[in-house]
């Protein structure tokens, strides 16, 4: 008696503690949820949008260093061995090929002591790899290359004294071949001839201040750089250069600043002071062979600073924003502006005058944390237009200066493992930790897709941000994740035709408008072509693709099945030809440019006047979506055979025969990764990458499936991100990454950890916001009845080709 007595007092004190936790969780969920919604993190990124803009604008018009060049000549730091990384810009690494076209008929003078001789080997080096350091040290050298007419001469005046002078003086008074860039350095001579003495010092600063209006003068018509003294290494140094202490060089350096800097002339005139070239040595210098001169790989980087200061201007690369002047603004890009300005102030207007709308908060539903529908459900059409368009506006101003507009940081990209792999597996923890049972048991349910679009943008999203592309296997494997989004396309828009047999043209039209309005809008305000956004172009491309090839005759959908085979042999017939038509065309790349070679179609699919990128992209994964059709119609054989067992807990396929697929399918999974370590090089990869993603996809598929429990649940944290993974996939080109995808956008200078937490923050929050932008204007602008969609499409239709003869146009005229 007494111990069941103890029992059920136990077993109820366990019940009631039980219901007690459970109902303390209900309460603290709903408090959390009241507060900390999307709504209010919405705000939030608002908020610090707003902060962020403001502080770097008034950095950039009052602050000291707000320019991009000065940036790249004063500052920075190593993110790597040989990776040197100026503060707040991206230096562009120059092939040959730029650099010729860069120094066309140019003349350029080295002007100094033996590092400045390095100095100048340096840069030639990039234009001739084969020149060597040879000949007497102590003299005049000059290299010219007859293809470009470049003349790069190193003129020997090891101090700054009156030979220095009488060179400058004759260049000014122009008899001698004026030079286009001059580089003048020297003060080590002078502290080693004179055993370091204050007397030299003070010579040093009196010539120098005869010289400076020299370099002033020609500093209005050419460019002038002069170089700091760079750090020795004492210990290294040999007996007769002891006196060239690092102390000498400070004072020496401090002597050459406060002489430049003092100048009263313009600002756009004065001689540039190249102090990175400094702080690289500090990082270096205990890798010279002889204490003075600094290693060759540390040089290369002075002469590419070098080239980014003088050259990105002339030729404006995409990943050097370092000294890039900002692009004028197209007409394209003026009459947008206008239009979402337009749109703004007559959604302003209307709210204003006609309604009290935004005086309603909207209710929040406590439990989940959803917003529901506010009292704004009064508004026409009309009025959810122009609020959707205001804020469509809005959003593309924050893009346009992330991106275009020279105000917020950009920083280029290094990989390490370490950058790739943290991220990943704290996005796995937390993915796994968020878990949910679905509505649905059956093989690649909704919440299931949305889960696999969801992990696979967001490891697509750090291999970007982290450079990873130059990691082979990294590479390859998201590779397949790509080919696994075209295959979630053919599976997708397969299983809905053959269900349904809808191909009205409304279906269509809401499909296009969702996939392309976004990166319409973009390709508007950001001057960028349609095949720039490259992913959106082919699945638009594979979307038409399946409905022609469904929808001609005779139409293929189950639902007109009445028992016969008919409709599964015009299914099979149908793929056949599609992947006869596929193979055909990439037997050829000529024949498949000339297919697209048609205006406007190749207005569409150009990038920098070329049909190649799209080649490329198409050719990569051009079986993905075929085999997702295919894997579609096999699967509604089997399951309308009764031959998968979708219950809840159940196998999918007998207990042997999912054994066996299971372990088949670790084996490929695992095999494929092997494969992918082991490939030499990206051409080998990419030419059997269409033949083999498919095995790793379909193991990934079984993997998931196969076991009942594993098929019952899903991660609710990537289904969330898996919802506007498009929106995600676009939006990161250009407010999370920076110079289209090339560098990283900084929001928070030197603190590389909260300016990602922040950006990101800001980065999905828009995403999300223009996921649900678009979903408003596809049901104003789409609508059920077939005929008014038609003729919309047509209007539509006219309208870019309208805004594609005005893009031509404007370009032929530049």
């Amino acid at each position: 008696l007494v111990l069941g007595a103890l029992r059920e007092g136990f077993s109820f004190g366990c019940h009631g503690g039980a219901k007690m936790v459970a109902q303390a969780y209900a309460m603290g969920r709903r408090e959390i949820n009241q507060h900390f919604n999307i709504r209010n993190a919405k705000l939030l990124a608002i908020s610090f949008v707003l902060i962020l803009t403001v502080g770097h604008g008034i950095h950039r018009s009052y602050g000291v260093g707000g320019d991009t060049c000065e940036w790249l000549l004063s500052s920075g730091r190593f993110l790597g061995e040989n990776v040197w990384q100026p503060n707040g810009c991206m230096m562009h690494k120059y092939k040959i090929s730029e650099v010729k076209n860069c120094l066309l008929n140019k003349y350029i003078a080295f002007v100094g002591d033996s590092r400045i001789r390095q100095f100048f080997y340096s840069f030639i080096k990039i234009i001739n790899s084969d020149i060597k350091e040879e000949g007497n040290k102590h003299e005049n050298i000059s290299f010219e290359d007859r293809s470009t007419s470049l003349k790069v001469d190193f003129l020997w005046y090891p101090e700054v004294n009156n030979s220095m002078k009488d060179c400058f003086k004759a260049w000014n008074e122009g008899a001698h071949l004026k030079p286009h860039l001059i580089v003048v350095g020297a003060a080590t001579w002078s502290i080693k001839i004179h055993n370091g003495s204050m007397e030299a010092l003070t010579q040093y600063k009196t010539n120098l201040t005869l010289i400076t209006p020299l370099l002033e003068k020609l500093a209005e018509t050419n460019d002038i750089y002069w170089v700091l003294q760079d750090p020795v290494y004492e210990d290294l140094l040999s007996e007769n250069r002891k006196m060239i202490t690092n102390q000498r060089i400070g004072l020496y350096n401090d002597v050459t600043l406060s002489i430049l800097n003092s100048s009263t002339r313009n600002m756009a005139a004065k001689v540039k002071i190249l102090r990175a070239s400094k702080l690289v040595a500090e990082e270096t210098i205990a890798e010279s062979l002889d204490g003075l001169h600094l290693p060759e790989t540390t040089r290369d980087i002075n002469a590419m600073i070098l080239l980014n200061s003088y050259c990105n201007r002339i030729v404006k690369p995409i990943d050097g924003s370092c000294c890039l002047p900002r692009s004028p603004l197209s007409l394209i890009q003026k009459l947008t502006g206008c239009f979402f300005i337009i749109c703004i102030i007559s959604f302003i207007v209307v709210t204003y005058f006609c309604h009290n709308w935004w005086k309603t908060k909207p209710s929040t539903d406590v439990e989940s944390g959803e917003e529901k529908k506010p009292a704004t459900a009064s508004l026409s059409n009309s009025e959810k237009l122009l609020l959707s368009l205001s804020k469509l506006g809005l959003i593309m101003g924050y893009f346009y200066l992330c991106d275009r507009a020279d105000l917020f940081m950009k920083e280029q990209k290094y990989y390490t493992h370490s950058t790739f792999f943290i991220p990943l597996v704290y996005i796995i923890v937390l993915g796994v930790f968020y878990y949910d049972n679905t509505k649905e048991t059956t093989m690649l349910n909704r919440e299931q897709t949305d889960e696999w679009k969801g992990w696979m943008q967001l490891i697509i999203l750090i291999y970007h941000i982290s450079g990873a592309s130059t990691f082979l296997p990294v590479y390859m494997h998201v590779r397949v994740l790509v080919a696994a989004y075209l295959f979630q396309t053919g599976y997708g828009h397969f299983s809905f035709f053959w269900k349904s047999g809808e191909y009205g043209i409304s279906r269509i039209c809401q499909i296009l408008f969702r996939l392309n309005f976004l990166v319409v809008v973009l390709c508007l305000v950001m001057d960028r072509p349609y095949q720039f956004y490259y992913f959106v172009p082919l699945v638009t491309f594979w979307f038409m693709v399946i409905y022609v090839t469904l929808g001609i005759w005779p139409q293929t959908g189950k639902k007109e099945e009445n028992g016969s085979c008919s409709p599964y042999w015009a299914v099979v017939f149908k793929l056949l030809g599609l992947f006869l038509c596929i193979c055909l065309l990439a037997t050829s790349q000529s024949s498949f440019e000339n297919a697209f070679s048609l205006w406007p179609i190749s207005k569409l699919f150009e990038w920098q006047g070329f049909l190649h990128e799209w080649w490329f992209r198409w050719k990569l994964d051009r079986f993905a979506v075929l085999h997702g059709m295919v894997f579609a119609f096999l699967y509604s054989i089997l399951k309308k055979n009764h031959l998968l067992s979708e219950g809840k807990g159940e196998t999918l396929f007998a207990p042997r025969l999912s054994s066996f697929f299971l372990f088949t399918s670790v084996v490929v999974f695992l095999t494929y990764s092997i494969w992918c370590a082991n490939c030499k090089n990206k051409t080998e990869c990419n030419e059997l990458h269409p033949y083999f993603s498919v095995l790793q996809i379909l193991s990934f598929i079984l993997i998931r499936n196969i076991p009942g429990y594993v098929r019952s649940v899903y991660s609710s944290f990537f289904a969330w991100f898996g919802k506007i993974s498009l929106e995600l996939f676009i939006c990161q080109y250009h407010i999370w990454l920076a110079a289209d995808t090339k560098g990283i956008l900084v929001l928070i200078p030197g603190n590389p950890v909260l300016n990602i937490i922040i950006s990101t923050f800001i980065f999905v929050l828009v995403a999300h916001e223009i996921s649900q932008i678009t979903n408003d204007l596809v049901q104003i602008a789409i609508p059920k009845d077939n005929y008014v969609a038609l003729k919309r499409l047509l209007c539509a239709t006219v309208f870019l080709l309208a805004l594609l003869t005005l893009s031509t146009v404007e370009q032929l005229n530049k």
